[in-house]
């Protein structure tokens, strides 16, 4: 999975940017990269400019450091939009960039106006922190291929599998060639940081969609209706039939609400004057 024409910023995280109007970044998932994205980034650009970017750990971006939190990650991103001369933007964070895009909201509030978090993990129960911690000590002694089949087979339905086995190929190979220390940083973090900031959701006030596919057994329906229950300006949607790659596996269903969510006037509104 290529994008093209990537750069660096001076702290070593590489990015991507495409299109004109409001800005819009896009944080991919644990063990991934930016290219997750590809899908969107096309339909999206029409209407806005859009930025991607590897997060901690992953691609070609900087390693995390050994005792690095989600906060770490969240100043990540503001660097990156001060290197990019951006005051403020909207935010789409894919599972783990959902706890991202969360603890960017908490420790940045001024400089987003708008959240997506989609696939996103929240107050997992006591049988799927078993899974996860076991998955953990998995990733810390094998490294990223440990597993990564198990994973794909939750990530996408049977018939993806069947009928697009190149996307499967491509996701597997950018699993396996992560950093080894870099994954299984941020992969603790995935696996222990679900309730990040609980306490403190109540304080993010700018407009928030949480969505998730019905399917999807490690961030559930319950998982995100109990965190837009937890936001004071949050809607809810499950997407019918799916898992948790919905980005990739049925993009027009993601593309479609992602831009029925940001074509509302306050989105606009509060972006006009967003660059520096």
């Amino acid at each position: 999975m290529e994008l093209t024409n990537s750069r660096k910023s001076p702290d070593g995280t590489r990015y991507w940017r495409q299109g004109s109007g409001p800005p819009v970044v896009l944080i991919h998932g644990v063990g991934l990269d930016a290219t997750m994205w590809q899908s969107q980034i096309d339909v999206l650009a029409e209407q806005y400019e859009i930025i991607v970017y590897d997060m901690l750990g992953h691609g070609d971006s900087a390693l995390p450091n050994e005792n690095d939190g989600l906060d770490a990650y969240a100043d990540q991103l503001a660097l990156l939009l001060d290197h990019l001369a951006i005051k403020r933007v909207a935010v789409v964070g894919f599972s783990m960039g959902g706890l991202v895009a969360r603890a960017f909201a908490l420790s940045h509030p001024d400089r987003i106006a708008a959240m997506v978090v989609l696939s996103s993990v929240f107050d997992r129960d006591e049988s799927q922190r078993a899974s996860v911690r076991h998955r953990i000590v998995q990733t810390r002694d094998q490294g990223p291929a440990a597993n990564v089949g198990d994973a794909l087979k939750r990530w996408f339905s049977p018939e993806f599998h069947h009928t697009h086995p190149d996307c499967i190929n491509a996701i597997y190979e950018t699993v396996i060639n992560n950093n080894p220390q870099g994954y299984y940083r941020s992969y603790a973090l995935f696996g222990t940081q679900d309730n990040f900031g609980t306490e403190q959701l109540h304080t993010i006030q700018m407009p928030v969609m949480v969505a998730t596919g019905e399917l999807d057994t490690g961030s559930t329906p319950r998982m995100a209706s109990a965190l837009a229950q937890k936001l004071p300006n949050a809607e809810l949607h499950i997407l019918p039939g799916l898992r948790h790659m919905a980005p990739i596996e049925a993009p027009q269903a993601v593309n479609g609400l992602i831009k029925s969510f940001f074509a509302k006037a306050y989105f606009h509104d509060s972006l006009e004057e967003a660059h520096q």
